[in-house]
């Protein structure tokens, strides 16, 4: 009987293990690039008060000030003007690339007044369209006098440009 020797190798060739070792070589540098791209995507800022959906709905005219607090929370600053005015300030901002300037997106000042009974009189949601400030409830731009002349600082001081 003859043994006929086959020496069967599983060791696969020098050549498949550079082309292997390449292309391995390849996916990681490809990987690494998307995860460094990735670090330089854009972000959105929150500052000032953040609005819960529905808030404003759960105010009626007439409500009382425990009531708004309730709903509301604390309001960013109080003024009085013909009574009493909570307002809620808050500012969105984003940058489209890491490390570059952020962009004001959307300012909002939410107005809350009140008459002498402190009940709610009037709701007004502030912001600016066109570069005036813009009342989003009642679709208005407020007229000057003593209300304009105290939220023109307000959206001023939001605006670091």
């Amino acid at each position: 009987m003859t043994e006929t020797g086959h020496s069967s190798s599983c060791a696969p060739s020098p050549r498949r293990l550079t082309t292997r070792w390449r292309g391995f070589r390849g996916f990681a540098a490809m990987a690494l690039l998307c995860a460094a791209l990735g670090g330089c995507t854009g972000e959105q800022f929150q500052k000032g008060y953040i609005l819960p959906p529905g808030a404003l709905e759960q105010i009626p005219i007439g409500a009382s000030q425990d009531q708004v607090l309730i709903v509301m929370g604390t309001p960013s600053t109080v003024a009085t003007l013909n009574g009493e005015v909570f307002y809620y300030i808050s500012q969105r901002s984003e940058r489209k690339v890491a490390f570059m300037n952020q962009q004001v997106v959307d300012q909002r000042v939410i107005a809350i007044y009140f008459d002498k009974n402190r009940q709610v009189q009037r709701l007004a949601n502030y912001g600016l369209q066109d570069g005036k400030i813009f009342d989003f409830i009642s679709r208005t731009t407020p007229t000057s006098g003593q209300e304009l002349s105290y939220l023109t600082p307000l959206f001023k001081l939001l605006s670091f440009n």
